[in-house]
């Protein structure tokens, strides 16, 4: 979309983002949101928990979190705030990367005849779980 703009109106949505930003109020028509659910393939469309939710929201909405995603994250990897075994959510890494840190680990200890404890948590749902949790916890 954005490649179709001409130059002025990249001009107009820059100064628009530098207002918000400077001036700390976001519209509050980009908060809102129409969510439309989408049948998961295969699966009985009887059963709500068949579905998962789609949030259509702004597209200038979108753009400016975008920015300020990329410049956060910028500053957090500047800054060396995330630990070295963070690999979610990273420009240029992914789980491979805590995969080889695994199998490099396992390898390390078999050389050295040493013993090696690992934990895995199952993290299905995740989320869902967790906004329970909160709400449980602080009523």
């Amino acid at each position: 979309m954005l490649k179709h703009l001409s130059e002025s109106s990249l001009l107009t949505i820059l100064l628009l983002f530098n207002r918000i930003w400077n001036e700390r109020v976001f519209p509050l028509s980009w908060l809102k949101a129409t969510v439309i659910l989408i049948p998961n393939p295969g699966k009985d469309k009887q059963d709500p928990n068949n579905y998962r939710p789609i949030a259509l929201t702004s597209c200038l909405s979108k753009l400016l979190e975008r920015m300020v995603g990329a410049r956060l994250m910028h500053v957090l990897e500047m800054s060396k705030w995330f630990t070295p075994f963070q690999s979610g959510f990273r420009k240029r890494r992914g789980t491979i990367d805590n995969l080889l840190k695994l199998e490099t680990s396992i390898r390390e200890a078999f050389v050295r005849r040493k013993h090696l404890v690992l934990i895995f948590f199952d993290m299905e749902k995740a989320y869902v779980r967790m906004a329970i949790w909160n709400f449980k916890r602080f009523t």
